[in-house]
């Protein structure tokens, strides 16, 4: 038993959009597209066709671009992020040798994420992103014409969000069709108005859309200088957003995808060590680093380590851009959770495994996999402590549990084993919080309560509320994910 202390502009196209679903949009395509043909009139940009540091590190913090609404309760507060965290887990089962390192700060969200402050053009313009390493694209608010719609939140003024504008920057350029980056969005795309020996082609490449899941965005693909204090990216891709809803801040992809921040900067690794959850946009940030070479991010001890792994499906492409990891059990207090094997390991049809997602605030499990493990906390903690019907009613958590009358708590250790033979033991803040002074629940949650549909994808999704405190690494040349428990604050 472990102890428990109260304590993310250009011209008109006719051309097919990208739609890649990132979870359950709440705004048709069709609709998106005709948004998108709207912003883009009267707005126009230059069309397009050594590494002198060893370190970029940069912060990473909780973010004040809020997605819920003013909250009178902490009761309210967890609810609506459980609801977003099963609004992602939909989307994200339904989706589309030189040493050099970078560090940039890392900061947490009020709303349950984690935003890094990045600078794009000539001179900088910086701006914050919400850091998803389920996603790939890197994209911005654009132009001052860029309009967010539902993005009234605690702590962001919708008329006046950060935004990229193109025409301040001297390096800017719109992505040209027959750009290779181009390709990377639209593999199978023909550039109808070029000649296939042209080197002078004027058509750009065509405008994407992006459907998360409590919004959506969509623009045009820049090309772009992306700056750091040691070094400089030129013609990075990056989308620039001319509308969005309810997604005020713009999105830094860290996904296994050839468009994101790691793949275009020829990243070997990234590390970040996340501060833990107040909710509340304090101030307060860690790092992520960006290595490209051998160094290690900053682990203080031994790193254990599990390989990366694929789902087998190539019918979504999002699936390739997830890291998958093999979980291979998990214990509640030293009892082992008989999960099935189907859920564990991605099978043909897609369906199946876990995932590390920096985008989703809790874990979110299959229906089948979360009763196993809800059923063992309620069967040991309820020995000790009267459940909390009432509260978990209102918050949507559960199990809930009355610790009133007591300073310490005596909590179930619940433990992660990987392959490889890497645990995670997870301090009992990850996955119990306090609702009050009397009343802690769960924060894990069953990712299909949103939906009866059947599934696909991850059945397990490892949120950012339980990487709280854990210092981890994606190596990408070796194809695996260290982690290593440490304090970040």
């Amino acid at each position: 038993m472990e102890n428990m202390e109260r304590k993310r502009c250009g011209e008109r196209r006719r051309s097919e959009s990208w739609v890649v679903q990132h979870g359950g949009g709440v705004e048709s395509s069709a609709v998106v597209r005709q948004r998108l043909d709207k912003m883009n009139e009267g707005c126009s940009l230059d069309r397009e066709e050594g590494e002198r540091s060893n370190k970029i590190t940069l912060s990473v913090s909780p973010s004040s671009a809020a997605v819920v609404s003013p909250l009178s309760n902490t009761w309210q507060k967890l609810n609506q992020l459980a609801i977003a965290s099963l609004t992602r887990a939909h989307h994200l089962k339904h989706p589309k040798t030189n040493i050099s390192v970078t560090k940039t700060p890392l900061f947490p969200l009020s709303y349950g994420g984690y935003s890094v402050p990045l600078s794009f053009g000539t001179p900088p313009q910086t701006l914050p992103f919400v850091m998803d390493t389920a996603s790939s694209l890197v994209w911005f608010p654009c132009t001052q014409r860029y309009k967010c719609s539902s993005c009234s939140f605690p702590n962001i003024n919708s008329t006046n969000i950060s935004r990229f504008i193109p025409k301040s920057s001297s390096s800017v350029k719109v992505l040209g069709c027959k750009n290779w980056k181009c390709g990377l969005i639209y593999p199978k795309l023909e550039c109808k108005q070029c000649d296939q020996n042209s080197t002078s082609c004027t058509e750009t490449c065509p405008p994407y859309i992006l459907q998360y899941g409590s919004g959506s965005t969509g623009g045009l693909l820049l090309s772009e200088t992306l700056v750091f204090p040691e070094k400089s990216v030129d013609n990075f891709m990056v989308g620039c957003s001319l509308f969005s809803s309810r997604q005020p801040s713009g999105i830094a992809g860290f996904g296994r995808g050839p468009e994101s921040l790691p793949a275009q900067m020829g990243v070997k690794k990234f590390s970040y060590c996340l501060v833990s959850h107040r909710f509340d946009d304090t101030p307060v940030s860690s790092e992520l680093v960006l290595v490209s070479g051998r160094e290690s991010g900053g682990a203080n001890g031994t790193i254990k380590y599990t390989p990366f792994r694929k789902n087998p499906v190539a019918f979504n492409s999002a699936f390739q851009d997830y890291y998958y990891v093999t979980l291979r059990k998990m214990t509640v207090g030293g009892i082992r959770i008989k999960v099935p094997y189907k859920f564990l390991v991605p099978g043909s049809d897609g369906h199946g495994g876990t995932i590390v997602d920096s985008g989703s605030t809790f874990t979110s499990m299959d229906n089948q996999v979360f009763e196993l493990v809800a059923q063992e906390f309620e069967r040991q903690v309820g020995k000790h402590y009267p459940r909390a019907a009432y509260v978990e009613k209102q918050s949507g958590l559960r199990p809930c549990f009355n610790v009133s009358g007591e300073e310490t708590k005596s909590l179930p250790k619940l433990i992660f084993e990987f392959k490889g033979g890497a645990k995670m033991e997870l301090p009992v803040g990850d996955y119990f919080s306090f609702l009050d002074d009397s009343v802690i629940c769960m924060t894990i949650v069953p990712n299909n309560a949103i939906s009866q549909e059947i599934l696909v994808g991850p059945s397990i999704i490892l949120g950012n509320y339980q990487q709280q405190n854990f210092y981890l690494e994606y190596d990408l040349e070796k194809e695996r994910l260290g982690f290593l428990k440490q304090i970040c604050n």
